[in-house]
């Protein structure tokens, strides 16, 4: 079994508004980052924070679970812990998924999930003309370091940890954007 550990659970700080609510093309943010996932896992989890009530509204109809993190404000590794303890017996593997990336490239996910059968590597993360991004899976072995996590630097101390367990997947296209800020917000808008 594949799980998405669907991270919905920030502050959105730079935003100054919710930004997983936010409108695009007709669907909250979240939402086109939660359904361009459905397709490729068997089980995915929506960590949400203090706006769980409005992100379960924009995700209505959606198969998909949520668990709530206590204390968003601790950090985005709190919400992968969250999402990690959650994780169903026998799950294979899981890819940490931002809810503030509506446009991720539709190969993306089959490309991470290929990488893995083929290299057997326990981490698979994308590198996007040079630069790593998300999402990144994890093998069943590396869920117990996930469920340590804690603080604002997310997976990346999982990843950095031992590189000889890290696939790299070259992606020829540039970054997918997160919505950080309302620039962020206003050039998807406009793609």
């Amino acid at each position: 079994m594949i799980a998405a550990i669907i991270l919905a659970a920030g502050l959105s700080r730079r935003m100054g508004r919710q930004k997983l609510l936010l409108e695009l093309q007709g669907k909250a943010v979240v939402r086109w980052a939660v359904e361009g996932v459905l397709p490729h896992v068997d089980d995915p989890i929506v960590v949400t924070g203090r706006e769980d009530v409005a992100v379960r509204v924009a995700l209505a109809g959606l198969a998909v679970r949520f668990v709530v993190n206590p204390e968003p404000e601790a950090g985005q590794g709190t919400s992968i812990a969250t999402g990690a303890a959650a994780l169903a017996p026998g799950t294979a593997a899981a890819l940490v998924v931002l809810g503030d990336q509506p446009r991720l490239p539709p190969e993306v996910i089959p490309t991470l999930l290929r990488e893995r059968e083929r290299s057997g590597k326990a981490i698979v993360a994308p590198v996007y003309r040079g630069t790593q991004g998300t999402p990144v899976l994890f093998a069943a072995e590396v869920f117990v370091e996930l469920v340590r996590l804690g603080g604002d630097a997310g997976a990346r101390a999982v990843v950095a940890a031992r590189p000889e367990r890290v696939a790299r997947v070259s992606i020829e296209t540039p970054m997918p954007l997160d919505v950080d800020t309302p620039d962020d917000y206003e050039r998807l808008r406009v793609e």
